[in-house]
């Protein structure tokens, strides 16, 4: 597959500047609601929403409290990927035609998750949480089969959504065992630490999945295993001190979080030199 860093050739259309606008307007009314709903101003913290079923001891792979600072640099990317895909000679590049309308939808499920928990849903969280990863894979792929285009605009769709798509996915896996706990059915027969050792495995099975498809975008991919790392390091350091100790889950997701860190990494060199 051969990259270029021309502009997508094609003149801008009244609808892409319709899509500009509205991405741009829909992300700051997003970011503002979902930094709000998350009490950052005051109000609520989500690890205390909901009784306290996602707090960072909530089960054996809650990543620990300062994993979730990483949300300040997916807010800022996504800020900036607003401003970058409103350029006025960005209207017609069609990677972001392909995208902009589903990272628009990732926000606003986001802040819509973040609603859902404060209302005491955890059930609903999960589903909502799905949906984001599951639109979240539709951006990714897209941004795997779409030859980079403007180079301001390849750069920071694919660092941020990579940011983005990793820590959703750890998230998703925690968010999940939350509500099983919740329900009084987290250790599904197998006891929390064998469950937990198996969410923890396939978290770093999906980030050697997510290398190997996108082996040719290291720009994606590798922020992917960064943002997963990060994620299932926080989740090993949790267990390794606090009010939920498990040196087994501990050691599976420090494992975890090196291969989730090497795979991606590993995958696009081998692309290179073929």
């Amino acid at each position: 597959m051969q990259t270029t860093t021309a502009e997508a050739v094609g003149s801008t259309t009244s609808r892409d500047r319709v899509r500009q606008v509205t991405v741009l307007v829909g992300a700051v009314v997003a970011i503002v609601a979902a930094t709000i709903g998350s009490g950052a101003f005051g109000g609520e913290p989500i690890a205390e929403a909901a009784d306290g079923a996602l707090s960072a001891t909530a089960t054996p792979v809650a990543p620990d409290s300062p994993a979730f600072s990483i949300w300040s640099v997916i807010y800022t990317g996504l800020a900036v990927f607003a401003v970058v895909q409103a350029l006025p000679r960005l209207g017609a590049d069609r990677r972001l035609r392909a995208v902009a309308w589903w990272v628009l939808a990732t926000m606003l499920l986001n802040a819509l998750w973040i609603g859902v928990v404060q209302a005491g849903s955890v059930a609903a969280s999960v589903v909502v949480i799905v949906a984001l990863l599951v639109v979240l894979a539709v951006v990714y792929v897209r941004l795997v089969r779409l030859d980079h285009t403007s180079r301001l605009a390849s750069v920071v769709t694919d660092l941020t959504m990579g940011l983005y798509t990793g820590w959703v996915s750890v998230a998703t896996l925690a968010n999940t065992a939350a509500f099983l706990a919740d329900e009084e059915v987290g250790e599904l027969g197998l006891g929390a630490t064998t469950w937990s050792v198996v969410l923890v495995s396939l978290a770093a099975l999906l980030a050697a999945a997510y290398g190997i498809y996108g082996r040719r975008r290291p720009t994606l991919v590798v922020p992917i295993g960064l943002a997963m790392a990060w994620g299932l390091m926080w989740i090993g350091l949790g267990r390794t001190n606090g009010e939920l100790v498990d040196e087994t889950v501990a050691t599976a997701a420090f494992a975890a979080a090196t291969v989730a860190f090497l795979a991606p990494v590993i995958a696009t060199l081998s692309a290179r030199h073929r």
